[in-house]
């Protein structure tokens, strides 16, 4: 008798100590839903779930130990709060223009080099819900991007007319070539009042020049590109090669770095300003410090007034902002590859702090950009929940006001509405449909809480609280 009664107990307390560990697994994913914070618990959770409700994780990408995961959060890893460090003005931040395809506007994709920008041309071709699509073929490098019922690009870029204003166009280079180049077909009195929108994408600095260091010791080159300033190229002196061969191919990382004229140093920023500003090419005008801080001011002036941009590290954010600017949708969701050449090349910190001190400026323009990207997609996401709530509200407003005509119609004025209970309700109105042909809309029964205050719901609260 003794030894089963302490079986038994042995068995409730396994029992008790079992939903003690269900219940502490639980509430970390409540105290830490993101795994960028509390990530030795998230660790435990996971390696607890591993073990029971592994056949959960088949459930696709949507639901992640056992909630239902943010795609804007979980995939780039961002921070779960964000602090904005910079001030920017609602013009800036409410990036929303009226593109119409089938008028004369123009997108001018500025691909800077290694930031994903081949990826995110393709996605602008093959991509993007069209009613008239790109049209690509097998072993053809550019696409037709044509406007509905023209036969004119809609698109100005790599996968639709080629370089057409130089390899790796800049700014400078863009902002000069491309109306000429759209317009090269047209008659001159006849010529079209376009709006040429701007796009580009930035990629971490660090990440981008390890990138571009491995592109080159392949044996790339961008010897085709024409660094046209002011009408012209720059002349040898002004800008000298790094390399006496074809290419620079088995150059080490040392020697990339050694480089004073590497135009690695700092590309997203000279790409991106005026460098008509500072003499172009011609580094004599002034002195270095001075140069690249009127670059980087260029460069984050053109970058704020850009239609739109993108960064590497947050390919979904990137999509969402892309689709609400222009108002298109892309076919397939943006998905994020973190196993790039550059993420496996093991850098000592030394090296890691120089190449840091080589793109000091565009270290500063990437983090600037950054903060608008992120404060720009907070705005984006407040306001489309703001739209969902308000058309939530409208909603149950209508359906209020149907509610109380419909009662008010069907007592007579002499009448005194009775208070039946809930079930005599549901049966009343289901016989009522029946003899009218089911004609009584479900809207008549309504739940207890339908005259709180619209802004009380836990949903509205929720869509209040922006997590990060």
């Amino acid at each position: 008798m003794d030894e089963k009664s302490s079986s038994i107990s042995h068995h409730r307390l396994l029992i008790v100590l079992l939903m003690v560990l269900l219940f502490g697994v639980i509430m970390i994913q409540y105290v830490c839903p993101s795994r960028s914070e509390c990530h030795m618990l998230h660790h435990l959770g996971s390696w607890f779930k591993d073990g029971g409700a592994s056949g959960s994780r088949s459930r696709g990408n949507e639901i992640q130990d056992g909630l239902q995961r943010d795609p804007y959060i979980a995939e780039d890893g961002a921070l779960v709060r964000f602090v904005p460090r910079f001030n920017f003005t609602k013009v800036d931040l409410n990036r929303v223009v009226d593109f119409n395809i089938k008028g004369d506007d123009v997108i001018v994709f500025l691909h800077i080099q290694k930031t994903g920008g081949t990826t995110f041309g393709r996605h602008l071709v093959r991509n993007i819900q069209l009613e008239r699509p790109c049209e690509c073929h097998a072993g053809q490098k550019k696409c037709t991007c044509f406007r509905p019922g023209k036969k004119e690009t809609w698109l100005f870029s790599r996968f639709s007319t080629g370089w057409s204003c130089g390899l790796h166009a800049d700014w400078t280079e863009l902002t000069s070539c491309v109306p000429s180049r759209m317009d090269s077909g047209e008659v001159p009195e006849n010529l079209p009042s376009r709006n040429y929108y701007y796009i580009t994408i930035l990629r971490d600095p660090v990440s981008r020049y390890l990138s571009e260091w491995r592109h080159v010791q392949r044996g790339a080159t961008w010897k085709a590109s024409l660094h046209v300033c002011d009408g012209r190229s720059p002349t040898l002196s002004e800008l000298p090669s790094c390399y006496s061969g074809d290419d620079w191919s088995g150059c080490s990382l040392q020697e990339f770095m050694d480089c004073p004229y590497n135009l690695a140093n700092n590309r997203q920023t000279r790409m991106l300003a005026d460098l008509s500003l500072v003499g172009c090419y011609n580094v004599s005008a002034m002195s270095e410090e001075e140069r690249w801080a009127v670059l980087l001011e260029s460069a984050k002036r053109n970058l704020r007034g850009m239609a739109f941009f993108g960064l590497t590290e947050y390919q979904r954010k990137t999509q969402y902002l892309f689709e609400r600017t222009f108002n298109l949708e892309f076919i397939a969701p943006f998905t994020q590859l973190n196993g790039t050449r550059a993420s496996s090349v093991e850098v000592p910190s030394e090296t890691q702090h120089r190449i840091l001190q080589l793109n000091r400026w565009d270290v500063e323009l990437y983090e600037y950009a950054r903060d608008l990207f992120l404060q720009r997609f907070q705005v984006a996401r407040q306001q489309e929940r703001r739209q969902a709530r308000q058309r939530r509200q409208q909603e149950r407003r209508r359906l209020r006001g149907r509610f109380t005509t419909k009662q008010g119609t069907q007592l007579k004025p002499t009448e005194t509405p009775r208070q039946p209970d809930r079930h005599s309700v549901v049966t009343e109105e289901q016989d009522r449909g029946k003899a009218d042909g089911d004609n009584v809309e479900s809207e008549m029964l309504l739940p207890d809480w339908w005259d709180l205050d619209e802004n009380s719901t836990m949903e509205d609260y929720m869509d209040n609280v922006e997590q990060w």
